[in-house]
């Protein structure tokens, strides 16, 4: 079940909403194969009516569950946003999506764990990367030397 607060309850109060959202909700199943979402989103949020539209302020908090795209090991990557806020438009063309006087905050939330997921997720940051073929964990590689071997660094040293 989305999350979803009534419009007219707002006109005489602002509303407190906490508890957990099904990750089935947030549809962020197939946005990356090293991402899994296998617990819910939890929130604790105060939505309050503001003319022709809503603010929603609180915080965000979902575990994710992960490969880790250099070595494949298994970690979970906890996303906390602790002072998530969206101003909901009733009117115009972005406006929130509303049902029978109820206005659904599920879009808003879902676009703004989309930007925390992570790009390429690590298990840890100098991660090495896959055991070679003779069993030996791959050397680390500093940030100083993938700088000087890069394709940059080479063309740097071509004099015209």
């Amino acid at each position: 079940m989305p999350l979803q607060v009534n419009i007219h309850h707002l006109e005489k109060k602002d509303i407190h909403l906490e508890g957990e959202l099904p990750a089935a909700e947030l549809q962020l199943d197939a946005v990356d194969e090293l991402i899994h979402l296998r617990e819910p989103l939890r929130y604790d949020l105060t939505v309050e009516k503001l003319g022709h539209s809503l603010l929603a302020q609180g915080s965000l908090k979902l575990t994710l569950h992960c490969e880790c795209a250099r070595c494949l090991k298994a970690f979970d990557y906890r996303i906390e946003i602790a002072q998530w806020a969206a101003h909901l438009p009733l009117d115009g063309e972005e406006r929130v999506p509303v049902h029978d006087d109820l206005a659904d905050l599920t879009p808003s939330i879902r676009e703004d764990i989309l930007l925390e997921l992570p790009q390429h997720p690590l298990c840890e940051i100098d991660c090495a990367g896959l055991p070679n073929r003779a069993g030996k964990p791959a050397k680390k590689v500093k940030a100083s030397q993938t700088e000087s071997s890069s394709a940059w660094a080479e063309l740097n040293k071509l004099k015209f």
